[in-house]
Formats: C-alpha cells, structure tokens, sequence
C-alpha cells in the first residue's frame, strides 16, 4: 500500500525558511513533487523532481516560486524535500506531497501539512 508522509510544516514569519519532507513508502516513484492550496482557492502546481533511473534529475518549478523554493530528493530514503525560503504571506497554504511516474505527479497524494506565513 502506498503512503505519503508529510512533515515540515509550521508557522514562520515572513522573509522566513522552513523545510519540508515527504516519505514514500509502498513503491518507488520516478516522480514527486508539492502542489499547494489556499483557503477558498484551487489546488496549484508548486514543484516537481523526475529521476531518470541513473544520475540525472529534472526539476520544474511555479514560476511564483522560482528562485526561492529548491525541490531535491534522497532516493535511498524515498523521500522528497521541499526548502522554502524568502517565505511571502502569500505562500500561505496547505502543502501536499504528490507521486507518480510523469512530472506533474498525480497518482497518489498526502494528506498536506500546512504552512502559514506571517506579515
């Protein structure tokens, strides 16, 4: 059974950092990323990593959070991270751990975590 474990979450002031972390368990994915949603808005594409089985990695980026935010994973861990920095008020949203096997990963989800940042 697969399973998406979040955690990383919290609440952090504005211009502020804070990591997060999503565990696989169950199988292994070429694909995992975030995606976030606001209260009263649509869920969104935050950020995807693909593995192409050897050495190479693809990131793809929101182009709200390019150049601030860093997805990197740890495949002996199974785990996709999640670093945000200059964190705006904006960013506020529970975030969702996503995996599949193409970029944006869709096939299975978390439960989210959420981030709030404050002014």
């Amino acid at each position: 059974q697969v399973q998406l474990a979040e955690s990383g979450g919290g609440l952090v002031q504005a211009g502020g950092s804070l990591r997060l972390s999503c565990a696989a368990s169950g199988r292994t994915f070429s694909a995992m990323g975030w995606s976030r949603q606001a209260p009263g808005k649509e869920r969104e594409f935050v950020a995807a990593i693909r593995w192409d089985g050897g050495i190479k990695y693809y990131a793809d980026y929101a182009d709200s959070v390019k150049g601030r935010f860093t997805i990197s994973r740890d495949n002996a861990k199974n785990t996709v991270y999640l670093q945000m920095n200059s964190l705006k008020p904006e960013d506020t949203a529970v975030y969702i751990c996503a995996a599949g096997q193409a970029v944006p990963p869709n096939d299975y989800w978390g439960q989210g975590t959420q981030v709030t940042v404050s002014s």
